[in-house]
Order: C-alpha cells, then structure tokens, then sequence
C-alpha cells in the first residue's frame, strides 16, 4: 500500500510540477471545452483548442474541420494531452438527419485524431475521449459503476428510442479504444451532466425553470439525475491525466445521484423559492417537439457512480448536491448580477 501511495504522489507531481503542459482539446468551443480551457490556462498551462469556428479565448484556437488531416495535427506532435470533446449536440429531435451528424460527428473524429496520432513521432502521452453516462440501461433500482454497470439498450421498461443514445455511446467507445496508439494511454470519459454557472448551459436552463416557477419533478420524479460540478469535472480530468495506472471507461460524476424530485426540490432550495410546478410526463412529449429535443434527456434514470475515481483516491469537492447547487447559484448570481 505504501509503495502505491508513493508511486501515486510521484506521478501527481510530476504531472503538476513547475513545468507547463501543452495540452490540446478538440471540440473545444463548446461549453465543456470552455470549462476545461478555463482551469487549465489558469494554472498556467499551454492550450490550443481545435475548433471549426473561431471564438475569443486567452488561449489559442486552431481551425480543424474534423474530417481531413490538415495543419492542426502538428499541434499534437510533442503534446503532452489530448482531450477529444468533438461531437454534435443531443439536444435535438432524433430525426434521421440529426441521428446521423450526432454518430459520425463522433465517431468520425476519433477515427481521425487516432489516425494523426498513428503519424506522430511524440504522440501525446495520455488521450482522454469524451463519452457518456448515458451508456447505462435506466436504473431505478441501483447505482451503475464501471465492474458492475449494466450497458443500456435491452431494457423492458424503456421506450425503444433511448436505444439510440446507447448505440451512439457504444459506438463512439469502440471506435476509440479500435486505435493503436502504443505510446498514449487512452481513457473514456463516461460523463454525467456537467453543471456551471455559465449562460445556455444545462445548469442555467434548470435554474431557469425554477425562477419562473417551473421548476418541480418531471414526469414521477422518481427518476435519478446523475451530474458533476465543473470544479470537480476539471479536476478529474487533471487527476486522470496524473494517474498513469488508469486507464479504460472512467465514470465522471459526482457520487451522490438522485432522484428528480429531490435534485429539483435542492435547487428550489438554493435559489429561495419553495414554489416548484411538477410536468406530466404528457407536458414533456409536447413541449419537447416544440423545443426539438427529446424527453429522454429529463426521463431517463441515470443512476450512475465514480467508481474508479474513488477507489483511485480522487477527493470530491462537491459530493453532494445541496452544496454543488448553493455554490452553483452564487456563482450564477454573481456573473449574471441578478
């Protein structure tokens, strides 16, 4: 045990040491590739951001398509990080269209950050590929962690569309760890919903519902909500990167999911209101086709826990959700100036 420990604090050190790690995030305009640019240019490291559009960041963002092997690939030769976040939203209707573009926008672009790093001399040391929570069945009964959680798409008390999300999520895993990538480790990012107090996230739609009065169970409430404050999203990742012995699925949230009713009735709570109108679950079908999206974002039960990162010794700083909501609301109300 004690040589473990030993050989853990040794590599967390030499991975936050003095000297700056170049790390690249593809997909990195979005609200999750924000997060994570954010916390690690703040400590001082070097990050480039692949993206397909321009947008204003104190660290530098590199053009890339997604599709073709152009200029950016240098940008991974000597890296010591890649973070792939690449992919279509999900909240949308799952017409055909949209099905195909959230698959290949997956699948696509791991195919050909693995096929860049098969030409690289240095390839990155460690590359840590985005996927979701969401590849657990619904889970009422128990919580779902990596040795023993269930793989959704088979289950008798589903509707048959969430089948989709579990093939996207399969599919996108498997394409990742096809790659030969003898010099990186690789790591998939199993991530429940990500909370910050940024504007249009998923954090701030919530908040929304709740301070206009809306905010109640959806659907029985019964249904579990898995999330993760951003602080501890982004030291996950910084602790994936440290720990060399890990790698494989890696489950990223926060170790106490629970059910809608009370996950709405915390947020009630931190904001100050006692005021919260529950939706039917026939409101929700409705007012999912006029928003085109999909109610298996809220009806889904995602029961999900971080089993690695415990075992790993990952300290949580926000574990529970009645202290992640209050922070997360001071936070908004701070930045909003409300």
């Amino acid at each position: 045990m004690r040589v473990l420990e030993h050989h853990l604090k040794t590599n967390e050190t030499r991975w936050s040491g003095a000297r700056a790690l170049r790390i690249v995030i593809a997909g990195g305009s979005g609200q999750v590739g924000n997060i994570l640019g954010r916390y690690f240019h703040a400590r001082g490291h070097s990050v480039a951001a692949l993206a397909r559009t321009s947008f204003q960041a104190p660290w530098r963002i590199v053009a890339w398509d997604g599709e073709n092997l152009r200029a950016w690939v240098k940008e991974l030769e000597g890296a010591d990080v890649l973070i792939n976040l690449v992919g279509r939203s999900v909240n949308c209707r799952y017409n055909a269209e949209n099905r195909r573009e959230i698959l290949e926008s997956r699948v696509k672009s791991t195919r050909l950050l693995g096929e860049a790093i098969a030409r690289l001399a240095e390839p990155p040391r460690v590359w840590l590929n985005a996927s979701t929570a969401t590849i657990y069945r619904h889970a009422l009964d128990r919580p779902m962690d990596e040795s023993t959680g269930e793989i959704g798409g088979h289950e008798a008390n589903a509707p048959a569309a969430w089948k989709f999300s579990i093939e996207v999520a399969t599919r996108w895993e498997e394409s990742f760890f096809a790659t030969c990538t003898p010099k990186t480790r690789k790591v998939a990012l199993r991530s429940a919903m990500t909370m910050s107090a940024d504007r249009g996230g998923i954090f701030d739609t919530l908040l929304r519902l709740v301070r206009f009065g809306l905010g109640g169970a959806a659907g029985s409430g019964e249904q579990f909500v898995s999330w993760i404050h951003e602080e501890d999203f982004a030291r996950a990742v910084e602790f994936l990167m440290a720990h060399d012995e890990i790698d494989g699925a890696v489950n990223l949230a926060a170790p106490e999911p629970l059910p809608n009713r009370e996950f709405m009735r915390t947020l009630r709570e931190a904001w100050g209101t006692r005021i919260g109108l529950p939706s039917a679950e026939w409101m929700l079908e409705a007012g999912a086709v006029l928003l085109r999206t999909e109610t298996e974002l809220i009806l889904k039960s995602r029961r999900v826990v971080p089993g690695r990162l415990l075992s790993a010794g990952f300290p949580f700083q926000f574990p529970s959700w009645s202290a992640a909501a209050a922070d997360l609301v001071r936070r908004w109300k701070t930045e909003t100036g409300k």
